[in-house]
């Protein structure tokens, strides 16, 4: 009775009184407002971005923002503010620092929108630092060919493959029809081919079917467009609630689509773990395993290679074969410099080795610009700055950064800058990497370039597959075909999600080279 009394009491105060009610609430919020568009006021950028995410989230809405990071850096410099909360660098001396001091954590509101599976982080999306430096540490060996001993031979055997499939569905011969293949989907299907059978021993086999199995690469751009809008909408944290979430998200049971792809690769994996003490492969898989990786574990991280291992080096090669196809003399003396290499022929008959295509300074220089032009990845990587706050410097200048700021990188503007690269910077010329007499500029353009992986304990555990697929079929790719692209008026169709490109449309006629 008395509770009852009680509530009818408050309930007839909230009515009495509501107006000044709201008129407090909606006072505490605005100073509240105020006290966080203050914290940042000292960071230069738009001055609605001092007081609403709206515009960053419309710029993820429209598939643009790496385009909106870009325009926001080469208007308010290489440190600017881009919401109440959140900035941005195109610094590469700032991006190190924060990629490298103790302290500084990755931003939960990005990375936890990138977990794959449900309620459950991964290398990527693990925000805790000590977690992730403790999985890192244990599947670290495993992309190294030290540990992955058939690494280069997997590769080696996908690049055959590719090859097999020009010659196969696609060769065009001079004055004849054309017979368009669309590279960017089969470049996808090289890098799932790869990774999956570098990373559990067996391929999905979708260059020697030329198909998209289950749908895999089609589900994973569709899951990559509806978690961007989601992000956009500040409604990512849906697919990870309890109960709703797991209906939101692709699971094993799916027939189809991404979930069919998890369902095999788990698949996989347990028929590996069951037989793990016979099995005397040396892959990526037996090194995780070896090094302490169980369970569900296991799974997640081999599964996060199946995006991650995929995505970003097929972006690579298209990006680099768009810039090569549309400079033909770049094209040129690419070829001429591949024919030399394979003249003398130093490794025998098969596929150029590693060792050697990485010696090759004007391929070496076609991949640094390619990677420097059209970057993989695009999206903020965001970090947020320690407790205490932290000192960053930018042009000489110090600034303050109060703590629980979150801090991205404008990937875009940093490579192509145009104090560094000259007003050029924006042309795709890998001789800028040759001809550059200035050792110490040369030394930062690199420094620059090789952020494209990733800096310190965040890089790209990866790198040295990637750098593997790129090098080899770049050399025969160029050493075996001619090349041009189908549609120069719109040589391909794209859009990006969480700032990576979904390229599809890319038509291009491939002819036997003579010799």
């Amino acid at each position: 009775m008395a509770v009852s009394q009680t509530l009818t009491q408050v309930v007839d105060l909230v009515s009495e009184h509501k107006v000044e009610i709201t008129v407090a609430f909606v006072a505490v919020y605005f100073l509240s407002q105020i006290r966080t568009y203050f914290k940042l006021a000292h960071v230069p950028g738009p001055w609605f971005a001092g007081w609403s995410d709206i515009p960053h989230n419309w710029s993820i809405w429209n598939e643009r923002a790496y385009q909106y990071y870009y325009d926001i850096s080469e208007r308010y410099g290489k440190i600017a503010r881009i919401g109440p909360n959140s900035v941005l660098s195109s610094s590469p001396e700032v991006w190190i620092h924060v990629n490298t001091k103790p302290g500084y954590r990755r931003s939960d509101w990005y990375f936890k929108a990138v977990r794959v599976e449900y309620q459950r982080d991964n290398i990527f999306s693990q925000a805790d630092t000590e977690k992730h430096d403790a999985t890192r540490k244990k599947i670290a060996p495993g992309y190294s060919g030290r540990e992955n001993l058939e690494l280069e031979g997997s590769v080696d055997s996908r690049v055959v493959a590719f090859l097999d499939l020009i010659r196969r569905n696609y060769l065009s011969v001079d004055g004849g029809p054309v017979k368009k293949m669309d590279l960017a989907k089969k470049i996808q299907f090289f890098t799932m081919d790869v990774i999956s059978l570098v990373a559990f021993g067996t391929t999905f086999g979708m260059l020697d079917r030329d198909s998209d199995i289950n749908n895999f690469v089609k589900s994973s751009e569709d899951g990559l467009l509806i978690g961007n809008m989601f992000m956009s909408l500040n409604l990512a944290w849906l697919v990870q609630a309890p109960v709703i979430g797991k209906f939101l998200g692709p699971s094993p049971k799916d027939k189809t689509g991404f979930g069919a792809m998890m369902r095999e690769t788990f698949r996989y994996i347990d028929e590996r773990v069951k037989n793990a003490a016979t099995d005397t492969r040396r892959d990526m898989l037996a090194s995780f395993y070896r090094h302490g990786v169980r369970g569900d574990e296991l799974r997640s991280e081999v599964l996060e290679q199946m995006v991650a291992g995929s995505d970003t080096t097929a972006g690579a090669l298209r990006g680099i074969m768009l810039h090569v196809l549309g400079t033909p003399r770049v094209q040129k003396k690419l070829q001429d410099e591949i024919d030399a290499v394979h003249a003398k022929r130093t490794w025998g008959d098969g596929i150029v080795p590693h060792a050697v295509a990485k010696q090759m300074p004007y391929m070496q220089a076609v991949i640094r610009e390619g990677l420097r032009i059209w970057p993989p990845v695009l999206n903020l990587l965001p970090k947020d700055v320690p407790a205490a706050g932290d000192t960053i410097v930018v042009d000489g200048k110090k600034v303050f950064l109060p703590g629980g700021t979150c801090i991205g990188v404008s990937t875009l503007a940093m490579h192509h800058d145009k104090e560094l690269y000259g007003e050029d910077a924006d042309v795709f010329r890998p001789e800028r990497w040759l001809l550059e007499t200035d050792q110490q500029k040369l030394a930062m353009m690199t420094r620059i370039n090789d952020l494209t992986f990733g800096h310190g304990k965040w890089q790209c555990l990866g790198k040295p597959v990637a750098q593997m697929e790129i090098n080899k079929m770049l050399f025969e790719w160029f050493r075996n075909f001619d090349w041009a692209v189908a549609k120069p008026s719109k040589p391909w169709r794209f859009t990006n999600a969480f700032g990576l490109f979904l390229i599809n449309d890319f038509y291009v006629r491939v002819m036997e080279r003579e010799t």
